[in-house]
């Protein structure tokens, strides 16, 4: 139970980072400016928290030395995926931007659960969970997806450019969405190996932190936006993402060595939901109002009942 309710938590927690990150890009503009600060923020937030607890910040050589080099790719996995949801959302809309990513996240953490990838704990894909996936998919598409095609026909809008193939923007939204499932089941077996998921979470965050860089440097050639929400006297909780990610790597890979890759993804995927559905009908963060309907509802009961069928049986 208590695991369940870390799981959800840091899922909800996912929400309201990415309604604080949209805040911050109002103020710099570019999303990968926002997310470069919010990962930097969340390093330093993870690096303070190591020292506390009188940890190092760096592994011991042998860590370097003797285990696979894909340990050290947890960051640059949530990097990609961040940064292919920015360029599939005006090439195939809302609603295939949400569910494709989702698919490629459950999908991918039951066959890595199932095989014992990356060093996971095995757990096979048996039929109990198979219709947890099945009810998963159907909550989803109640609470989310079908409000969005709803809204399009009532505005009758584009859901995106139909003259070119979308496949390809498909299969980047799916891989994107397989590639946060790698991320948990490398940075759980990374926690493992440094035996501190404080000293992993720093590690994940900052080689992400340090790709982002990068890729503001080479991209928007500049960091002066960064400057912006001070200069414009933004509202504090502008800068608090970083610490909400940080808290979710944290977790995550404490929860990854408990109950596995799948159970730890549908767990938080119903947190981030939940937490989403909730940001919009308080119109927390300056985000825009939309008040829950009961289908939205029904469909989080469907999710909750398919969260339970995976991680209780």
């Amino acid at each position: 139970m208590f695991t369940a309710l870390l799981g959800a938590a840091i899922g909800t927690g996912m929400s309201m980072q990415s309604a604080i990150n949209s805040g911050l890009r109002s103020y710099v503009k570019s999303p990968f400016t926002a997310s470069m600060i919010s990962f930097v923020i969340g390093t330093v937030f993870l690096s303070i928290i190591v020292l506390i607890n009188g940890l190092p910040l760096t592994p011991e050589l042998s860590v370097f030395t003797e285990q696979p080099a894909w340990i050290w790719l947890g960051g640059v996995c949530g990097v990609i995926a961040l940064t292919t949801n920015i360029f599939i959302f005006p090439k195939i809309g809302s609603v295939e931007t949400a569910i494709m990513p989702i698919i490629g996240m459950i999908i991918t953490g039951m066959i890595i659960d199932n095989f014992g990838w990356f060093n996971s704990m095995i757990q096979p894909f048996g039929i109990t969970r198979f219709f947890g996936v099945v009810l998963i998919f159907a909550g989803v598409f109640l609470a989310v997806v079908l409000q969005d095609i709803m809204k399009m026909r009532r505005y009758k809008l584009e859901q995106a450019n139909e003259n070119i193939n979308k496949w390809p923007w498909r299969a980047a939204g799916f891989t994107g969405g397989a590639l946060l499932s790698i991320q948990a089941a490398i940075n759980g077996e990374l926690g493992s190996a440094v035996n501190s998921p404080f000293t992993a979470a720093f590690i994940s965050f900052f080689v992400g932190a340090a790709a982002l860089v990068i890729i503001v440097a080479l991209r928007d050639k500049t960091f002066v936006p960064v400057k912006s929400p001070i200069t414009q006297k933004a509202p504090f909780w502008v800068w608090l993402g970083g610490i909400f990610g940080g808290f979710y790597v944290l977790i995550n890979i404490f929860l990854v060595g408990e109950i596995g890759t799948g159970p730890t993804i549908v767990l938080v995927l119903f947190g981030q939901i939940t937490g989403s559905i909730l940001v919009q009908q308080f119109g927390m963060f300056r985000s825009a109002k939309q008040t829950i309907v009961p289908v939205q509802l029904i469909g989080l009961v469907i999710m909750l009942t398919g969260v339970v069928l995976i991680n209780l049986f």
